[in-house]
């Protein structure tokens, strides 16, 4: 259980880290942007701390994903209380069909997207390692 809970934390930073680079952002830059120390980030990042839903938040904003992201990968929220954005753009009255399917197009892309830059992320962090 306590490895399982360690586990979680170091997903967290790995996650906060993947997201920084995905933002072409130094550790710094992201430590003032959410304003953290430097050092206390790089340990959340290597998952040797254990931010609070503030921090996380805090963090959430600088790196422009949601909190909920972040909250859901450490725990403090379950996964099933996450939005499904694609079924919240269907069912809104407001838009047309044309408009829901235009929006969960771009929404998609967006996604493949970043999941393009992550894995191009894990590939490089996995070569760097193997150096």
């Amino acid at each position: 259980m306590r490895d399982d809970f360690e586990n979680r934390w170091r997903e967290v930073g790995e996650f906060i880290r993947e997201q920084r680079r995905i933002g072409h952002l130094s550790l710094r830059k992201l430590s003032e942007m959410a304003g953290v120390s430097n050092p206390y980030l790089s340990q959340i990042e290597r998952g040797l701390r254990r931010p609070s839903a503030d921090i996380l938040q805090q963090i959430a904003r600088a790196l422009r994903i949601s909190a909920e992201t972040l909250y859901v990968r450490a725990g403090i929220l379950d996964e099933a209380d996450e939005i499904d954005v694609v079924s919240a753009i269907l069912r809104d009255p407001e838009l047309t069909e044309e408009q829901k399917h235009t929006l969960v197009r771009v929404y998609e892309s967006f996604r493949n997207e970043n999941d393009a830059a992550r894995g191009r992320i894990r590939a490089e962090s996995a070569a760097a390692e193997k150096r």
